[in-house]
């Protein structure tokens, strides 16, 4: 065994060491000194990523070439989720100028929505000729349900993949639960109240809670949101739930709670303010606005990529979605017509369930359509944004001056 013995110049002690992990010790035999190697796939984190990056671009220019690229994940790629591999892969294969960007690596290794990362995927989805997502065996159950999930929601195969591979279920689908248990919880506090749970909306002490939207009083502005937490009764909870849940959670765990949650407020707020425009002596409540936000944008984004998405029973489950909105603005649209237990006031407006379906085909599509990119850098979402603005900034000026300029007779206050 052929051993380096240390080495004693100027007073200061050199080692010689190799690449690889490697023990070196003093003349003495006292002192222990242990190299680790630099070859180490760093994780997560962008500051650990620049150390793998710069060994592969000593002039610390920030580019590598695809040659240097593809050695670093000849290198790596077995520590890597495979089907991120796949897209890295096409990306070095696909880049015209043949370098690639430091920037562009984090992005893609960190999962950011930014214009590298979509462009990586539009690459990948042209040349990834890995297997399909749905052949795979051998997942747990809650890598079946993830991929379940995948397929209901994303168009693309390098996208379903690319979700497959960094979901991890944290954060778990807290929001669109969180508000589905808070309904139900309210009520069934309203329901041992009144003491009914079908139709409550004909107990006199229905629009005395503090929740609902009532158009004397449309100054307590939490009521233009917290009306989804009421309903009108069990069948209305019901088919609500149903809707919220079997389409909200899935596209939570996809495009996460900040986006669904924007779509859902913003089709909450648009319903109360279209009542209050449209429909300006009727009250609100239900969460048809939201629900009504999410199931339109998701299904006009099924229609639009219709060919790439590949759940199963699709047509069948359109129809299904289809029927049970109709059933459930139909039985909206009976109710508000129907005489009221307690005239004048009216029932409760339909005119929300349109408010969510409209914010559903504009701001909900650009939401939903685009998984892989900020939505900042979307012009056509900036610009549905700005529209809405200005629908909300024009409602709002409506409910401050246009009910008594047109004079109206508004019911009493409950």
């Amino acid at each position: 065994m052929e051993t380096s013995s240390p080495r004693m110049a100027g007073g200061t002690r050199e080692v010689a060491v190799n690449s690889s992990p490697a023990v070196a010790a003093n003349s003495e035999g006292e002192e222990i000194e242990v190299l680790e190697s630099t070859d180490v796939l760093p994780v997560a984190p962008e500051d650990q990523w620049k150390s793998l990056f710069d060994k592969y671009d000593p002039e610390n220019s920030g580019f590598i070439s695809t040659e240097r690229f593809r050695d670093l994940l000849a290198a790596h790629g077995s520590e890597l989720d495979p089907h991120k591999l796949e897209v890295l892969l096409a990306l070095a294969n696909g880049n015209a100028d043949g370098k690639i960007c430091y920037q562009d690596f984090v992005n893609l290794m960190t999962n950011k929505r930014s214009n590298s990362f979509r462009r990586a995927i539009l690459q990948g989805s042209r040349q990834l000729k890995g297997c399909s997502l749905r052949d795979e065996v051998g997942l747990g159950l809650s890598q079946r349900f993830v991929r379940h999930v995948a397929y209901e929601t994303l168009p693309r195969e390098v996208d379903r993949k690319w979700y497959f591979d960094s979901y991890t279920y944290c954060p778990p689908p807290w929001l669109i639960l969180a508000i589905t248990i808070a309904e139900v919880a309210v009520f069934m506090y309203y329901g041992f109240q009144l003491d009914r749970l079908v139709l409550q909306v004909s107990s006199p002490s229905f629009l005395k809670s503090p929740l609902p939207y009532h158009p004397q009083l449309r100054a307590q502005a939490w009521r233009y949101l917290s009306y989804i937490f009421m309903h009108t009764g069990i069948e209305h909870l019901s088919l609500n739930m149903a809707m919220q849940l079997l389409v909200g959670v899935p596209l939570e765990m996809v495009h996460g709670a900040m986006r669904i949650g924007l779509v859902y407020v913003c089709g909450v707020l648009a319903g109360s303010l279209a009542v209050s425009v449209t429909d300006m002596t009727a009250p609100v409540v239900g969460s048809s606005g939201g629900v009504y936000a999410l199931v339109s944008a998701h299904l006009a984004n099924v229609v639009m990529n219709w060919s790439g998405m590949k759940c199963q029973f699709k047509l069948f489950r359109m129809a299904m979605a289809l029927v049970c909105m109709s059933v459930e603005f139909g039985r909206a649209v009976w109710l508000r017509f129907y005489p009221p237990a307690f005239p004048p006031c009216p029932n409760p407006s339909f005119v929300a369930h349109l408010g969510g379906v409209v914010v559903g085909l504009t701001l909900g599509v650009v939401v939903l359509q685009n998984y892989e990119q900020r939505l900042q850098e979307q012009s056509l979402f900036w610009i549905f944004f700005c529209v809405y603005t200005l629908f909300v900034l024009c409602a709002v000026f409506w409910n401050i001056f246009a009910y008594s300029l047109l004079d109206v007779r508004l019911p009493p206050p409950p």
